[in-house]
């Protein structure tokens, strides 16, 4: 059975999250540096790590084929995909085998530029459409990794 991960310190999807999941019957642990809500459901879980990077790494050593992570960031998603999960972005970007080399090429190169001194702005905010991308992705990646995992 499949597990979806959140990276869930700044992650702005961690309800839409819960819903599908639980549709699905998909366990969901939620990692983050401080304890946080979660709803009371057997199938959601919380851990909590402490310093710098350990969500990530905690995921990552636990995440593996067919497993989902819900993050934003990129290294991490490659580190999922390595272990042969997915990541999904909250804005509802896949990365997978197929994506995530353009996903690292595209980071570093915005951090290159930021380095340089070029004013790269920030991301987007969320936009209900944004939101709609992200429920229909992970719906149908749940179906998908239940069909070939479940």
């Amino acid at each position: 059975m499949p597990t979806v991960y959140i990276d869930a310190d700044a992650c702005p999807v961690k309800p839409e999250t819960y819903r599908v999941a639980v549709r699905h019957a998909v366990p969901v642990v939620v990692v983050a540096n401080s304890p946080m809500q979660i709803p009371d459901n057997p199938l959601i879980s919380q851990t909590t790590v402490t310093g710098f990077g350990a969500a990530d790494d905690w995921i990552a050593a636990e995440c593996k084929p067919g497993d989902l992570c819900i993050t934003a960031d990129i290294p991490l998603a490659a580190r999922v995909v390595a272990a042969g999960g997915i990541a999904l972005h909250p804005k509802g970007r896949v990365l997978d085998d197929a994506s995530i080399g353009e996903a690292l090429g595209m980071r570093d190169l915005m951090e290159g530029l930021r380095e340089a001194g070029t004013a790269t702005g920030g991301p987007s905010g969320m936009t209900p459409k944004d939101r709609s991308k992200f429920l229909s992705e992970l719906d149908r990646l749940l179906v998908l990794v239940k069909r070939r995992f479940g």
